[in-house]
This record gives C-alpha cells, structure tokens and sequence, in this order.
C-alpha cells in the first residue's frame, strides 16, 4: 500500500528551492537564521510529501525563499491529493 501524502506543497517547495540554486542545507540554513532550526532532511520529508508543514514553517520557508505563499500551492488543486492529505491516518 503506497504511503499517504502528508502535504501538497512538497513539488513547489522543491522547484522553488532548485530555482533559486539553494541547496537543502542551504535552505535548512537561512531558515535557521529566521528562527527555525530544521534539517535537510526535515526539509526533504517536506518536499517528498512525508511530512506535514505547519503554517509557521510554511512563514519562514516563504522568506528564506523570498517568495508569495500562493507560490507553494498548485495552480490547479487535485480533490483526490487534498482528501488524502486530510484524512490521513492518526498517529500512534
């Protein structure tokens, strides 16, 4: 059974970051000047949709990247991505 998408922001975040020429540590790094320390690895779960982003996070990402917060959604909202992301399971 394939994993639950956690987040719908992940494949923006990533073209966003790749544009920009940052690299996950890079990012990780001006984040953490902003008052967030997370990992590379943080960021990747984000960006592979294995980890959920809070509201707060997605703040400091849109400064690190110095982007508009509309930027991380998709232009065009998948219902069956949305509905996952929603109802996914409780954790244990």
């Amino acid at each position: 059974m394939p994993e639950r998408r956690l987040n719908i922001i992940g494949d923006n975040l990533r073209a966003l970051r790749v544009k920009r020429g940052f690299t996950l540590a890079r990012l990780a790094a001006k984040c953490g000047v902003l008052g967030w320390d997370v990992s590379g690895g943080t960021l990747a779960k984000i960006e592979t949709r294995q980890r959920s982003a809070y509201d707060c996070e997605l703040l400091v990402l849109k400064k690190a990247l110095d982007v508009q917060t509309d930027e991380f959604f998709p232009e065009r909202l998948d219902k069956k991505l949305l509905l996952e992301c929603l109802n996914k399971p409780a954790r244990r």
